[in-house]
């Protein structure tokens, strides 16, 4: 669950979404923080690593593999990354 407001027009939420609408190739792609894997065609396992790797380098963050297992939806991969960029 997420622990912030959602705010699509967030510098943040916006960069996430157009990662995820470049690594899935969709560019109609709209992320909600209830977005799971399930809800994207492609994000399996495979996948998932590309999008950390693509999110890291978007961002210049790394995750560490306790990070990135424990993320249940968007919504909290959103929150873990603005807590890491400090806003």
């Amino acid at each position: 669950m997420t622990s912030s407001t959602w705010d699509a027009t967030d510098e943040v939420t916006q960069r996430l979404q157009q990662v995820f609408q470049e690594v899935f190739s969709d560019p109609d792609l709209v992320l909600t923080p209830a977005t799971t894997a399930a809800d994207v065609a492609g994000w399996d396992s495979l996948g998932h690593i590309g999008l950390m790797f693509s999110i890291e380098a978007a961002f210049g963050v790394t995750f560490t593999d306790a990070e990135m297992s424990r993320l249940e939806d968007v919504g909290e991969l959103r929150d873990v990354l603005r807590e890491k960029l400090g806003r």
